[in-house]
């Protein structure tokens, strides 16, 4: 490649047919064609080999081509193709040098290589150079009507030819006036026209549709350089602008842009070369979309490694970005202004397409950045809007208020959100978001509606609970003839109370009567359950509820304090007192008795089978009557009602008869004892004839006081016994009951007063040895004093002792 100021060459093609790919390359980015679009044009020059066509091309352009040699002779100097940008023409120029016609080096090869070469210049040039000499105009077997004859054929191969200007160069012009050569250069062209070939379609084409043929003559070179130069000079200004309106090739067509110029080039050389027809339209498609999708691709690419984006697409991860829309929009904006600017001279259909698929691949890539930030979009407004309806809950604010103005608000700020976050180039749908945000908001709201109803309920019905548990107990346990009453009154008042509360407390909930209706309804229902809940579980235990109030009945007085069994009592008016009670208390837990009209017969049919048949029995026992409770349900009674089977209270007055029966007889026994213990005297005719009989032992006790004192000391050893044995008690419980536990404690307990005497003694000899030695005679002999201290003495003992060594021997 030759390098100068006034411009740089490259060979295209050699002289093997090669075409040089690099080497045009290096070129057009070094003249900077790309950045022409369609601003440029491609000149050609063809002709007779030798016939100076280098030579005029470097003093037209300023070129650097290769020219030949005069003194060596004349010889082939330009091989192949040989392109070259023309210095200081506007706009940029290309020019094409190409091989000689007629050489000799080629031979029979010529022609072939003649017709690729001519085909190719035609099919990229806008302007084409023949180079011929003046002596040929006119000339039937002049140089220049083969050239020509290539130049018209090789014209109908293209199926869509460019309208290319024929520019005739005259060289060596003689005295001839130019006036008078070019109508007869113009008559030999269409003569030449005429005898062409040409295809169906082209028989009467004038030739003024393929070409605009221009003529000019320039002096020799060689007689007269300073007239050709001026010559050369003044044709040099007609290439100025000469794809404006009116220049040179003014009205030419299928132009191809400039950056796609190597590529159009390379695929038309290679179509030539494998001798195919070629359709230039095609082929514009054909380069308009190879280039389109280089662009695309390059545009594509540079958006990739943006680094604006890739900062957005890093962020966009972690959360929502404030003016994504904006920002993104105006990168793919960038993106795309930069294609179009590239792309805008190829033909439109391609472009438009091509450009179409870069969009949707960059949309395609952004996409996800887009879906993500709204689901950050989504997810913050839903958070949001639960933190701001759970404080307006907190804050009193009535449940359908809260949530309808917090659902229009937060629905509202996404909204926004998507708004700031459209793209621009995207025409994407973010309905299917919204209604996903919509959906989950209105699912919070039911989740809290539905747990807020639930802590409403469990709240009054723990109200309710509380209300009608304790009292329903109580009332139980004390039953009676108004206990189911009491019971009917104080679950209305508490069912009456909650659901007015519970009604009071849905009406912020804006709920349909129905649903509240149902609410309300399964509240009744929950207290209804409490109270036959608690009426169940204490009928299980009514057998216990039934022996504590016989217990409590029979074992205590009118004023609650405990009965003494002295005799006095009733037992058996006592005993049906406390029974007839505890029947009263099994009627009451047989059945639920919640509604007004619920009346029943059970408490008559229990006292009638339970116990008035027992006294008409007892009369008559010949008479035989139908058990009334040989039944497993109540008359007018409903089995759901029902808690205790007519058989199951027979079968629990029996057990409750058997469990009871002890205390009974133990009331029995403990009065019978306590009358024994008040009739210990013996009768009057025992006591006269006491009298009688011992009257001479009664006087042998006068006459010796010494017996006397012996007795009563006797008597307090015995008293001191009797105390310490309680031998009253023992013998409450009956007489043989009382005699054995006396036979065991009788030993233990004279041993133990013995022992305690004896340490008395010891004590009161060691205080004091000395002091009043006869006092224990004295005590012997003073019947009155000592017999008194000794029986005090021994009485205090045995006392004390009564609650200690007993014990212990037990």
């Amino acid at each position: 490649m030759a390098n100068s100021e006034e411009g740089c060459s490259t060979q295209l093609i050699d002289g093997d047919g090669a075409f040089n790919a690099t080497g045009i390359d290096r070129l057009i980015k070094e003249v900077k064609l790309g950045e022409c679009g369609l601003s440029y044009a491609i000149v050609s020059i063809m002709g007779p080999q030798s016939s100076g066509k280098s030579t005029l091309l470097n003093h037209l352009f300023a070129t650097n081509f290769r020219e030949m040699d005069a003194f060596r002779g004349r010889s082939q100097t330009t091989k192949g193709i040989w392109l070259a940008k023309c210095a200081g023409i506007e706009p940029c120029t290309l020019v094409m040098d190409l091989e000689g016609t007629d050489g000799r080096e080629r031979g029979e090869d010529d022609t072939a290589f003649e017709k690729q070469s001519a085909l190719f210049a035609l099919a990229v040039s806008d302007i084409v150079l023949i180079n011929m000499w003046c002596h040929d105009i006119g000339r039937e077997q002049a140089a220049n009507k083969p050239l020509l004859k290539t130049v018209f054929q090789v014209m109908m191969r293209l199926f869509s030819p460019r309208k290319t200007t024929l520019m005739f160069v005259i060289r060596d012009k003689t005295r001839t006036p130019l006036e008078n050569l070019e109508p007869v250069l113009r008559e030999d062209i269409q003569k030449i026209w005429d005898s062409v070939p040409k295809p169906e379609a082209h028989k009467e084409t004038p030739l003024s549709e393929f070409f605009n043929v221009e003529v000019v003559a320039l002096s020799s070179y060689e007689e007269k350089e300073e007239q050709f130069k001026e010559q050369v000079a003044s044709l040099r200004q007609r290439f100025f602008h000469s794809i404006a309106p009116g220049g040179l090739a003014g009205d030419r067509r299928g132009v191809v842009p400039a950056s796609g110029f190597s590529f159009s080039a390379q695929q038309i050389w290679k179509v030539i070369k494998e001798n195919k027809d070629l359709d230039l339209p095609a082929h514009k498609v054909m380069v308009a979309t190879v280039r389109c999708e280089e662009i695309a691709n390059e545009k594509y690419a540079d958006f990739s490694g943006n680094e604006e984006w890739s900062q957005l697409e890093e962020a966009v991860k972690s959360g929502p970005i404030s003016g994504f829309g904006k920002k993104l929009s105006s990168i793919l904006d960038t993106c795309l202004s930069e294609y179009d600017a590239e792309a805008t001279y190829f033909d439109e259909g391609v472009r438009t397409g091509k450009r179409k698929q870069l969009e949707e691949k960059l949309l395609q890539l952004v996409q996800p950045a887009f879906q993500a930030l709204l689901g950050h979009i989504r997810s913050g407004s839903l958070d949001k809007f639960k933190e701001a309806f759970d404080k307006a809950l907190n804050g009193g604010e009535a449940f359908s208020v809260a949530a309808c103005n917090c659902s229009e608000s937060f629905m509202a700020l996404f909204d926004e959100g998507c708004a700031d976050a459209v793209i621009t180039q995207a025409n994407w749908d973010t309905s299917k978001v919204r209604d996903k945000l919509k959906r989950d908001i209105e699912a919070h709201i039911a989740s809290v509606r539905a747990a807020k109803l639930a802590e409403l309920t469990a709240l009054y019905e723990a109200k309710l609970k509380e209300a009608l548990s304790g009292p329903v107990e109580a009332l139980l346990d004390g039953a009676n003839s108004e206990t189911w009453p009491a019971i009917r009154k104080l679950f209305r008042r508490e069912t009456e109370s909650a659901v007015s509360g519970l009604s009071s407390a849905l009406s912020g909930f804006d709920m349909d009567e129905q649903s509240k209706g149902k609410l309300l309804s399964s509240m009744e229902a929950y207290a209804r359950g409490v109270v036959e809940a608690k009426t169940k579980e204490e009928a299980g235990r009514v057998l216990i509820r039934m022996k504590d109030r016989f217990t409590t009945l029979f074992s205590h007085d009118s004023d609650s304090m405990p009965r003494v069994w002295t005799g006095n009592e009733d037992i058996r008016a006592i005993t049906k007192t406390a029974r007839s009670s505890s029947l009263k208390l099994l009627s009451v837990m047989a059945a639920i008795r919640l509604d007004d009209g619920d009346a029943d017969n059970i408490e008559n049919t229990l006292s009638l089978a339970l116990v008035d048949s027992t006294n008409v029995a007892a009369k008559d026992r010949s008479i035989t009557t139908a058990d009334p409770l040989a039944s497993s349900t109540w008359q007018e009674v409903s089995s759901s009602k029902t808690l205790i089977t007519p058989v199951q209270c027979k079968s629990l007055w029996r057990q409750f008869k058997a469990e009871t029966e002890y205390s009974v007889s133990q009331a029995i026994s403990a009065q019978e004892a306590n009358k024994r213990n008040n009739n210990w005297l013996p009768p009057p005719w025992a006591i006269v004839a006491l009298i009688v009989l011992g009257f001479n032992e009664f006087m042998t006790l006068l006459r010796n006081p010494l017996y006397l004192g012996v007795i009563f000391v006797g008597f307090l050893l015995i008293k001191a016994l009797w105390v310490q044995l309680d031998v009253a008690g023992e013998f409450r419980n009956g007489a043989l009951p009382g005699l054995i536990s006396l036979s065991s404690k009788l030993v233990p307990t004279i041993m133990n007063m013995i022992k305690r005497l004896a340490d008395e003694g010891a004590n009161a000899a060691a205080n004091d040895p000395h002091r009043n030695p006869p006092l224990a005679s004295k005590n012997f002999t003073n019947e009155g004093n000592g017999s008194s201290e000794m029986s005090s003495s021994a009485s205090s003992g045995l006392t004390e002792s009564d609650y200690t060594s007993p014990a212990k021997q037990d």
